[in-house]
């Protein structure tokens, strides 16, 4: 009796890890045919007048850095390059997670989806990836997910940059080729020729740069007040959410080897179970 509960308990697990496993590589295989891109980006609200919405392709073949390009001239395009890849997405309801993809769909990475369904970390339910091209791949973001992308890619062009948070709004400070400081928002498309401790010293002088890139006197007047306020400085992407940041590589290195290895591992078990029994009714 014990030996037949034993067999059936293993023979139990043993096929739970092999359902598991099948069900996670046809989920995965299932995302292969999804666009995270939400079909329903060309269809919303947006934040700000006339948005523009490049194609991931497009962006991807035109954010890196040119052989020739001048590294002040880089700086420029790329900032008003970045706003046109994330759409600024008038936010109505909660239901909008979903459609627009913050909320990571299982089929895209079953790790980030339930952690986003089941950890209660809001980081989680409102994704912003740490990975610019997934970041520009899904085509929606906000301030924090512009300057991440604009900083990866100014790293990979060997240009200094730090990404600088404020209570409401995230940008990036560069350094220009004569080694002076210079501040990015690519959230807006906006660069300000000035140092960061201007700015915060005195915001007024942002005014007519975002005024001059068509946005409204009220959204300047908030981002004004939000240049006043006290800043934090990080060293890059993975400085500025660390734990998101390992956690994303970890769950798009084991999205396939996972669901693989608890199949194998099951069928392995099924079958030294059998052997097993065999052995002892025999």
């Amino acid at each position: 009796m014990k030996n037949k509960s034993m067999y059936l308990t293993y023979r139990f697990i043993s096929v739970s890890l092999i359902i598991v496993g099948a069900t996670l590589l046809t989920i995965n295989f299932i995302g292969l045919t999804k666009n995270i891109r939400s079909e329903f980006v060309h269809k919303t609200d947006t934040r700000f007048d006339n948005e523009k919405l490049i194609t991931f392709e497009e962006a991807m073949e035109t954010l890196p850095k040119g052989d020739k390009e001048q590294s002040d001239d880089y700086l420029l395009r790329l900032t008003k390059l970045i706003s046109e890849s994330l759409l600024h997405i008038n936010w109505h309801a909660e239901e909008d997670t979903d459609r627009f993809h913050q909320l990571i769909p299982i089929w895209e990475n079953y790790f980030l989806y339930f952690m986003g369904k089941f950890s209660n970390i809001p980081e989680y339910q409102k994704y912003h990836y740490a990975d610019y091209e997934r970041s520009i791949r899904r085509g929606v973001g906000i301030c924090g997910d512009a300057s991440m992308v604009m900083s990866q890619l100014l790293t990979q062009s060997n240009i200094k940059n730090k990404i600088i948070s404020f209570p409401g709004h995230v940008v990036v400070m560069a350094q220009t080729s004569d080694n002076s400081e210079i501040v990015l928002d690519p959230d807006y498309g906006v660069v300000l020729p000035y140092t960061l401790s201007e700015i915060n010293q005195k915001p007024a002088l942002i005014g007519d740069f975002y005024t001059q890139a068509g946005y409204k006197a009220s959204d300047v007047r908030v981002l004004q007040r939000i240049y006043g306020n006290s800043y934090q400085k990080w060293s890059g992407v993975e400085h500025f959410i660390t734990n998101k940041y390992y956690f994303e590589k970890l769950a798009y290195a084991l999205k396939w080897p996972f669901p693989i290895l608890l199949v194998v591992f099951g069928l392995f078990l099924m079958r030294w179970n059998m052997r097993v029994t065999s052995n002892v009714q025999g």
